[in-house]
């Protein structure tokens, strides 16, 4: 009997998923396991394998079509049966559906679809936006990133020659400009890049002025999102600025004597500690709104907003550092790094995105002096921190140099008062001006 492929639900708020790639044609046989397509989600774009063998009879729609979860995407001929047979089996409804929906899809207005079956298939975590050629040892397909597939087209580099330091081996970008007897620019993590970093330099634009941009899935779950925190949970902010020279004094000294061990300290290693610490003394900073009670949840997950690579589609998402009350500052600075390496390559799973209870975010390596964020929900508040910027300061009644930084609580007013928001941000100055109790 046939064996329907249909899209499955991959995150608990998808309603429909893009096909960004796939990886089987027509008439090619598929083991259990392998992978079938690349997904866009509404959080992160996943592979698609199956857990059935079979022969492909039909792909019902092109890549680039939307789908909604639980219709027909493929369907698979069993052992001893025939094509043909199998795709009339299912029936010519699906596949009508199929084919008015690639079409759709074809001229940019897809047609939302009834089906709302039960998924048949699920998906692990996979490359993000781009949809980057996937493989495994038993399909032998090569593993290559979208943009390091197009920079060595376009210099008649043979990927089979490249030795991937991607995930799982994956040929990224700085494998394929390495091969050509280039350097990649060296990019600090944006949440946690050192307060003194200069800024980047700007990008030259991927979309021409008066050009029309498709939105992701992703794209637009970010505006949905911000539109819908900003339209329901009244904000309001509280700043504070920082005398940041005993911290960037300290982090200087321990990047020092950690030299010899390849540990970086960040100021936003240095934040994240911080704050950790500070929910103990303030815990409704670590609660959620539930209509008629607070949670006030019982693991202090600092939320870290990484900033996406432009040819990925731009954005940012959210990586959780699970526990970070209870990591130093070496252990914080390794994961943070590890979740903002695979954020911006192979992508984060659900689970690193998931169950933050309070969320920072870094624009200091751009050297933004102030801005204030939009509160993630269900956090109650976001921590939004500028550059250490020199400036004249007074210092011990005496005017002098000294770096500055802003930091600007946006907080969810139903949770958090004005005076209890004011008395977080002491707490937080106190600990970033006497670093050496983080240390502790």
């Amino acid at each position: 009997m046939a064996i329907e492929i249909k899209m499955p639900r991959l995150s608990d708020t998808m309603e429909a998923g893009t096909l960004v790639k796939w990886y089987v044609k027509e008439g090619e046989q598929v083991e259990s396991g392998q992978v079938l397509a690349d997904i866009e989600t509404d959080k992160a774009t996943m592979e698609m394998p199956t857990y059935d063998a079979g022969k492909v009879a039909k792909i019902m729609l092109k890549a680039g079509a939307n789908v909604a979860v639980g219709e027909t995407v493929m369907i698979l001929a069993e052992e001893g049966e025939s094509v043909e047979e199998a795709v009339k089996s299912i029936g010519s409804s699906s596949s009508s559906a199929g084919e008015a929906k690639s079409e759709a899809s074809e001229s940019g207005s897809p047609k939302p679809s009834s089906a709302s079956t039960t998924a048949t298939a699920t998906a692990s975590p996979a490359p993000t936006s781009n949809g980057a050629a996937s493989s495994n040892g038993s399909t032998g397909r090569m593993l290559v990133s979208p943009l390091a597939r197009r920079i060595a087209e376009e210099n008649g580099l043979d990927l089979k020659s490249i030795k991937g330091s991607g995930p799982q081996g994956r040929i990224i970008k700085r494998d394929v400009l390495a091969a050509l007897g280039q350097d990649e620019p060296s990019q600090d993590v944006a949440v946690g890049a050192a307060a003194s970093a200069p800024a980047p330099a700007m990008a030259a634009p991927t979309t021409p002025l008066g050009g029309k941009v498709a939105l992701s899935n992703m794209r637009q779950t970010i505006a949905k999102r911000l539109v819908e925190s900003k339209n329901t949970i009244p904000h309001y902010q509280v700043s504070v600025s920082v005398n940041a020279d005993p911290l960037l004094d300290l982090r200087i000294t321990l990047n020092e004597q950690l030299k010899s061990q390849n540990v970086k300290l960040s100021v936003n290693d240095f934040l994240v500690r911080a704050c950790a610490l500070a929910i103990h003394q303030h815990p409704h900073f670590n609660a959620a709104w539930k209509s008629d009670s607070l949670q006030i949840g019982e693991h202090v997950n600092i939320g870290v907003a990484v900033a996406l690579p432009e040819e990925r589609g731009g954005g940012l998402v959210v990586a959780t550092l699970r526990d970070a009350d209870r990591k130093g500052l070496r252990q914080i600075s390794a994961e943070t790094k590890a979740l903002a390496d695979k954020a911006r390559g192979k992508g984060l799973s659900l689970e690193e995105m998931s169950d933050s209870t309070f969320t920072i975010s870094n624009l200091g390596m751009y050297e933004v002096d102030f801005f204030t964020a939009i509160i993630n929900p269900p956090n109650a508040a976001i921590l939004a921190v500028g550059a250490a910027m020199k400036k004249p300061v007074v210092r011990n009644d005496e005017l002098t140099i000294g770096h500055e930084m802003s930091c600007t609580l946006s907080c969810d007013h139903r949770i958090i008062d004005g005076a209890s928001g004011a008395r977080f941000l002491s707490t937080l100055k106190g600990m970033l001006e006497n670093p050496a109790t983080l240390l502790v």
